[in-house]
């Protein structure tokens, strides 16, 4: 093959051109992401249950949800969360499933639970979606002056802004913060009084007085005869103002005088919920959280939700104006940026290596012609295979530069060899060549694809992480073999002149490397031969190698993927149980006024009281905290460092519990980085028993060393005021049970009567107690229910109040009762010695208590568990793959012998470094484990044809070192600054470029320095005991 395309070298560069082109157009086309879609897919379900405590949403929705949710396809795990007034169910499928059919599914599930939900649920609606749990960005609505209230901003952005964003393409889910306008009507209870009326007049009243009516047409059809009018009819709409409300007739006395709403009642424009108290930098503002679609392109859906807010931003009152409090994706855009620029680095050093080693300027130009055909031509197949740009395929494009200028610089020297050896044209040298090395070529090939292969069938997350980078890598490996046999060739007949010079000759700097490295070859050899002298000592020595890599490698911490500095940050604070909105806000304005005003690094701060993913109630809030561009800071204002630093300043913040924390590697898999787990009660010990288990637990990891920051990611219980209510005394004085219940939970708890008309929007309205008359125990005696003589009784002649305790939120983990906890590895510890110790931890607590990991720790566990597999699969393959290259069973071992000696180097390099055991670590490790066995393949490959072209064993394994050492120190080089911009690289993003840089360099340096020695021993000693078969005549 090789040589029909020596002889037509324009057939080459037209397949070459072709190729380059189909990659620059779908280099265009191809998507950019942080990571390819990894986290599995998820559906929430909301409700909201306006008044009801967390045990009455529990047991009359969430879990009327839950037991509803079998027979689902692909369902990983799901859980549950109640709260005061509300409650979500959410389901995680596991990775590859649809999310439009998991949604679907869902959805038919939940038209089967509904009719058995509350009615008050019910008319809230209930919504289903298909979105990831952590937020994309936050949008801020602001006021720059006093004009606007928070409600003014709220009712603003819910009018006009957040359906045009809902609809944006890739949007999953909208969370206001903050509520739109509503009719509230607060009653005075001692009015209700005087008229003797009830909560369930006022609700009557209004619901026949607020009504749109269909009342026909004039000279609708059939007609008389002779109708010459038709006109339809309007009688009663619905109100739109104060004042029309406030005139509703809610009954007429005796002596004709009417009494209205407004004689019992306050009617105002106010807020659907007054829960929410948010600020930006300090200003009222109300904000926008936006969740990602499952699937969808985050930097893609950023783009258009920007673009949505400009064209709204046109047609803002004076005075409003909308910023973005929190962005994810910057730090995507940018950490994409840097490894292309790391990509532009690598070829820059890759020539000017190889410029030094062949030294020639037109030899130096054909394995770097190279470079542009493979890299494009495998955007080209990543299109096909809809892929991403994104950090892993970047990765696989910087480390594949190294491999796929090896290939083409082995048939260049090659080449250039034997013109100066055998003074050959170019064109024969070229023919002559390409037979000796096209085997050595296609062998590393089908290595490195054997090598990256089994990465591709890995489970789970860590599944998707490895598949997209395995398959970039295997592509170019194989277009590099192709453009090695092909175009290569082509070039070298064509482009190179007959050379005639003396290896020790050159200009300057040149001819002293010549010299050295001659000299160098001449040491290298003898050292070969007096160690193929001393096999045993040696064998013990390798031996002693590994049992050094194998005691490394156990100390090595493992991690899922490696903490990055994504510009931005959270902090979540919870005061005691019972403390109000008020209490709340004094305490988030410390934590505004201390980013602001302390830290340098702070571009902004967007807080929201009354909102925490750990359940919304007064006393919790979370500041969305965004730091100033990466170029502005330095490395005592990364994200870990500004984190740091308010810890400490947090702990003098006595009357609240304030963690700031990072986001995890992969957002869609959780809010916090990280350890999650829910511990369960398997053993029905109830609420309080699950309650004592948790305390003991936290109690015990206070005491570990290796674990910090490990929370309940809860509420805490709070005091509760327990009504009861006498049903024989209610009944006796002619009371129905429902008035009673209707009464306390209007006055108390609010209820949604009906919709008004604002500005051409549908709004709520709401009726409820005063405020003044439920704000203390005794306020309940101020209440009155009619009887069926048309008395009113009050509450204090049928029920009495107590104390008690109970729960703020109810959760569950696959239907069983749960709570969630969280934490951090301490520094120096990785996130799986973390999770074992917390395992050790649970195994002490009481019978009955179960848990289960979740998130990002269930991926990790899952992955953990797989990797020696995977590792042991790839090194099989590799072994029977070049079996069958050499035909021989026994060559293998000494190609084989090499990989530890490089996953060594590997290991070392990471230790000095700091670096956990990662995706990132062990995608180095194998491609390690891949150059490894090239530099092996380059000696093994020459010594087996030396052999059989009748030299003696000792003697050809000599002559085979002395021929390769050239070109191995070449390609080793050309990988190790491929990848060198990757390990020294700062920035956006850094973190897991350093990972996979270093490993790589690592293990390339051990893989080098101690296989040049080895591998020749290697195939000395295998060829002494398995001597090859004599070929029979």
């Amino acid at each position: 093959m090789a040589k029909f395309f020596i002889n037509r070298p324009i057939f080459a560069w037209v397949i070459a051109l072709l190729t380059m082109m189909a990659g620059a157009i779908a280099m265009l086309q191809l998507p950019i992401a942080q990571y390819p879609t990894i986290a599995p897919p998820a559906v929430e379900i909301q409700v909201s249950y306006p008044g009801a405590n967390a045990e009455t949403v529990s047991n009359t929705v969430t879990k009327v949800i839950e037991q509803n949710m079998t027979g689902i396809d692909n369902l990983l795990y799901f859980s549950s969360q109640s709260n005061f007034g509300n409650g979500t169910v959410s389901l995680t499928f596991a990775s590859g499933t649809d999310p439009d059919i998991a949604q679907v599914q869902v959805q038919n599930k939940l038209s089967q639970a509904t009719p058995q939900l509350p009615q008050a649920v019910q008319a809230q609606g209930i919504t289903v979606s298909k979105a990831s749990s952590s937020f994309l960005m936050v949008a801020a609505l602001v006021a720059s002056d006093d004009r606007y209230s928070q409600t003014d901003l709220s009712d603003y952005i819910a009018s006009n802004i957040q359906d045009p964003i809902a609809r944006t393409t890739g949007v999953g889910n909208v969370q206001l913060f903050g509520s739109p306008y509503s009719m509230r009507i607060w009653v005075d209870p001692s009015a209700l009084v005087n008229y003797g009326m009830t909560m369930a007049d006022l609700k009557s009243a209004i619901q026949a007085q607020n009504a749109q009516v269909a009342a026909g047409e004039l000279g609708g059809t059939p007609a008389v005869e002779g109708q010459r009018l038709n006109a339809t009819i309007i009688a009663q709409t619905r109100m739109s103002d104060v004042s029309e409300f406030e005139n509703i007739t809610l009954k007429v006395l005796s002596d004709g005088s009417q009494v209205l709403l407004k004689d019992v009642a306050e009617v105002e424009k106010g807020a659907e919920n007054y829960s929410i108290q948010a600020n930006y930098n300090g200003k009222p503002a109300t904000g926008l959280a936006i969740n990602l679609q499952t699937g969808a392109n985050a930097l893609e859906t950023a783009d258009a939700v920007k673009a949505r807010m400009a064209e709204l931003e046109e047609f803002f009152p004076d005075g409003m104006e909308l910023v973005t409090a929190y962005d994810t994706t910057p730090f995507i855009k940018i950490s994409i940026s840097e490894v292309a620029q790391v990509l532009i680095e690598a070829i820059i050093l890759v020539f000017l290596l190889m410029f030094v080693f062949l030294q020639n300027l037109r030899a130096t130009l054909i394995p770097t012609l190279a470079i542009p055909v493979v890299i494009l031509g495998t955007m080209g197949v990543m299109a096909l295979a809809g892929f991403s740009i994104n950090t892993l395929t970047m990765f696989g494009m910087v480390l594949s530069i190294g491999l796929l200028v090896d290939d083409a610089i082995v048939v260049v020297e090659n080449v250039e060899r034997l013109m100066s050896e055998e003074g050959l044209s170019p064109k024969q040298a070229t023919i002559k060549s390409m037979g000796q090395i096209t085997g050595a070529l296609v062998a590393i090939g089908v290595v490195m694809a054997a090598v990256f292969a089994p990465m591709a069938f890995f489970p789970g997350s860590t599944g998707a992480v490895y598949r997209q980078f395995s398959l970039t890598i295997i592509t170019s490996m194989g277009l590099s073999v192709l453009v090695a046999i092909v175009f290569s060739p082509a070039l070298c007949a064509t482009l190179l002149k007959p050379v005639k010079h003396d290896k020790s000759s050159g200009w300057g700097p040149l001819g002293w490397f010549n010299r050295t490295l001659e000299k160098w070859t001449d040491k290298y050899t003898n050292t070969i031969h007096s160690i193929l002298r001393r096999t045993v000592r040696f064998g013990v020595l390798y031996l002693g190698i590994i049992g050094i890599l194998v005691f490394l490698f156990m100390k090595l911490p493992a991690a899922f993927l490696p903490d990055e500095d994504r510009g931005v940050f959270l902090t979540q604070m919870q005061l005691p149980v019972g403390s109000t909105i008020e209490q709340s806000v004094n305490t988030m304005d410390k934590i505004e006024n201390y980013y602001l005003n302390q830290e340098d690094a702070v571009q902004s701060v967007f807080s929201v009281v009354g909102f925490s993913f750990s359940g919304r109630s007064q006393a919790n809030g979370i500041a969305f905290v965004r730091l100033k561009d990466w170029s502005e800071r330095d490395e005592s204002q990364s994200v870990n460092a500004v984190i740091g630093r308010a810890f400490g300043f947090f702990a003098g913040i006595k009357e609240a519990m304030i963690f700031a924390f990072n986001l995890p590697p992969i957002p869609e898999l959780g809010v916090s980085s990280g350890f999650n787990l829910f511990l369960q009660d398997r053993g029905n010990l109830g609420h309080a028993g699950l309650l004592e288990a948790r305390n003991q637990l936290l109690g015990m990891a206070g005491q570990n060393d290796k674990l910090v920051q490990v929370r309940p990611n809860g509420l805490e219980d709070a005091p509760q005021l327990r009504i009861d209510i006498d049903f024989e005394k209610a009944q006796a004085l002619g009371l129905t049970i429902t008035n009673i219940n209707e009464t306390l939970s209007t006055a108390w708890g609010s209820s949604y009567v009906n919709d008004f008309i604002d500005r051409g929007r549908v709004k709520k309205v709401y009726l409820q107690g005063e405020t003044e008359s439920r704000m203390l125990p005794e306020d309940i005696n101020e209440w009155y229910v009619k009887n069926n003589q048309g008395d009113m009784v009050p509450f204090s002649s049928f029920s009495s109040w107590e104390w008690t305790y109970g729960a703020q939120r109810v959760e569950s983990y696959n239907g069983v009762a749960a709570m969630e906890i969280q934490g951090q590895a301490a520094p120096g510890v990785s996130t799986g010695e973390a999770m074992i110790e917390m395992e050790k931890m649970i195994a002490k607590l009481p019978p009955g208590i179960g848990f289960e990991w979740t998130g990002i720790s269930l991926q990790e566990r899952q992955s953990g568990d797989f990797a020696p597999i995977l590792y042991s699969v790839s090194l099989i393959v590799v072994f029977l793959f070049l079996a069958a290259l050499y035909e021989s069973w026994s060559i293998p071992f000494s190609v084989m012998l090499v990989v530890p000696l490089g996953i060594l180097g590997a290991v070392v390099a990471v230790m000095l470094r700091g670096i956990s055991n990662d995706v990132y670590f062990q995608v180095g490790l194998l491609t390690t484990v891949g150059v490894s066995a090239r530099n092996a393949i380059l000696i093994v490959e020459f010594a087996k044809d030396l052999q059989a072209q009748g030299k003696e064993l000792l003697d050809a394994t000599l002559e085979a070192v002395r021929l390769r050492l050239r070109p191995i120190l070449m390609t080793s080089l050309a990988f190790i600054f491929g990848v060198m911009p990757l390990a020294l690289s700062d920035g956006a993003g850094a973190a897991s470029r350093n990972a996979i840089g270093t490993s790589v360099i690592g293990g390339m340096i051990g893989g080098t320095v101690l296989a040049i020695f080895f591998v020749p021993l290697f195939f000395y000693v295998v060829r002494r005991i398995f001597p090859p078969k004599q070929a029979e005549e």
